[in-house]
């Protein structure tokens, strides 16, 4: 017999852990960067327009279907159309192979919240990451890193003990910990970098609009892209989150408080980071242009520069900046983790420690055997662009056509489901938005990059790495899906009925 679907222990509760989720690492290491490179302060304008037609309509779908057919992504979207299940899974796969690298990046940053305490890194910062620190040669190695090899073992401890706990002992008790305690560090580390000597230099760069990069259409997919990705839409987690809510749960409610609380730390986050590149560029006189960048060099190349120049106060702003990241990240790995362990669980009716066993058990395999060794930072470079932009794209965007275009008689019940508990009423606007706005901008953001990629060996690397690990996990995604689709699974003939007796109202 199936375990009664779990459930959180209030909509509070949900909420918490769906902003645990949406503020992950980018919200820390990419916002700033792309806000400051598209335009500074008048990116905002497209940020907000893009957060209004795609992030929350689509932040809204997820929440409708998972709540509606309270199952994981596969089964939810199989309920809604035959066909959605392969969307379901392509979404699933998606969040099972970010897990996998992610672990990787907490593990970066545990090791640099010690690195912090005497400033360990030295003069040259890029050199000790990548040639002392991750052991990377320029192409795949084989040579054992132990450090690495350590700290996967323990995030992945602890990410299989928070798992074992289930959604209200685990994974929500983790993110009340996670969230509070993430606040509190990156907060203490926002004050201190705006009182720094400098810091309006920053700031001034982070804020001052440059209204030119308006007509650049790359500008506006680049709000789009970024907060399709941060809010943790298009590769099944909020679908599942949903799916765990009380039966009278304000849907569109619990949304925007997620949606405007992911926005609201990431223009957080850019202030404490740009006063701190600010005072960087006074300290060296450089220009700001010179310090700032985004991703990994943001994290493990300027801000320890940024700690250097500061002096024994360093130590301590470089525990709470890689702490954050740590807490952050460890949320936000949860949350993916979730998304495939529900999803083997309704298809195969495995028990919650099953489930967690089996899935936790094949990605701590998988990424302590591939991540503990001096390819970690080619690895997770290549797989994770390729999944963020051709494979969480792509599942958004399945499942906005299989729902608005190819379903388009199931969008009056899923609108009545979502109107008869949520304070804010759902219509035509919202319709619009994810007929024509999302589905546009994602097309055209999913066919540049594919082109992109086609023409422009990613960063350079060898076609073999690109196809086996770029395209090759996209191959996964697809062939993946298709298989796990076809599959017999254990509730398959009640739902058919189930949407059998739906289409005949």
């Amino acid at each position: 017999m199936a375990e009664q679907r779990e459930n959180w222990s209030s909509r509070t509760g949900f909420i918490i852990a769906a902003v645990g989720s949406a503020v992950g690492l980018g919200n820390i290491w990419r916002f700033p960067y792309v806000a400051y490179d598209n335009g500074g302060g008048a990116f905002m304008v497209p940020y907000l327009i893009a957060l209004l037609t795609a992030g929350i309509p689509l932040l809204f779908l997820d929440y409708i279907i998972g709540h509606k057919y309270r199952s994981a992504a596969p089964r939810a979207y199989k309920k809604l159309a035959p066909s959605g299940q392969f969307v379901g899974w392509w979404q699933t796969l998606v969040s099972f192979v970010i897990a996998i690298y992610y672990a990787a990046v907490i593990v970066w940053a545990g090791s640099y919240m010690f690195f912090s305490f005497g400033q360990k890194w030295g003069e040259d910062t890029t050199t000790f990451f990548v040639s002392d620190f991750v052991k990377h040669t320029g192409d795949l190695t084989s040579v054992f890193v132990p450090q690495m090899f350590i700290g996967l073992v323990i995030v992945w401890a602890l990410s299989i003990l928070i798992m074992f706990g289930g959604i209200r002992k685990g994974v929500e008790l983790a993110n009340k910990i996670c969230l509070p305690l993430l606040l509190v560090l990156f907060g203490i580390m926002v004050f201190k970098a705006v009182t720094l000597p400098g810091a309006v230099i920053g700031l001034n760069a982070f804020f001052e609009p440059n209204w030119t990069k308006m007509s650049d259409p790359n500008v506006w997919l680049a709000a789009y892209g970024h907060v399709f990705f941060s809010l943790s839409v298009g590769f099944g987690i909020m679908v599942t989150y949903a799916s765990y809510l009380q039966k009278n749960t304000n849907l569109t409610g619990a949304g925007l408080v997620v949606g405007f609380a992911n926005s609201s730390f990431e223009l957080i986050a850019g202030i404490g980071i740009f006063a701190a590149i600010g005072f960087m560029a006074m300290s060296t006189g450089q220009d700001v242009a010179e310090v700032a960048s985004g991703g990994v060099g943001l994290a493990f190349f300027v801000f320890p520069k940024i700690i250097s120049t500061m002096g024994a106060s360093g130590d301590f702003v470089g525990f709470l900046f890689f702490g954050s990241l740590v807490v952050a990240g460890i949320s936000s790995l949860i949350s993916i983790l979730e998304v495939p362990i529900s999803a083997f669980q309704s298809k195969f009716d495995w028990s919650r420690k099953k489930a967690v066993a089996i899935i936790c058990g094949v990605c701590a395999v998988i990424s302590i055997a591939a991540f503990s060794t001096g390819s970690s930072l080619v690895l997770v470079d290549v797989i994770d662009h390729f999944a963020n932009n051709i494979g969480i794209v792509a599942g958004g965007l399945m499942s906005i056509i299989l729902v608005t275009w190819f379903n388009r008689h199931k969008i009056p019940s899923l609108l009545a489901h979502s109107n008869r508990i949520s304070s804010v009423k759902l219509g035509g606007a919202w319709i619009f938005m994810l007929t024509v706005i999302t589905p546009t901008v994602l097309t055209i953001a999913l066919g540049l990059k594919f082109i992109d990629l086609v023409k422009t060996p990613y960063e350079g690397y060898s076609s073999t790495i690109l196809l086996l690990f770029g395209w090759g996990v996209v191959v996964f995604f697809g062939l993946g899906a298709f298989i796990l689709s076809r599959m017999k699974g254990i509730h398959d003939d009640e739902d058919d009925k189930a949407r059998a007796i739906e289409n005949a109202r």
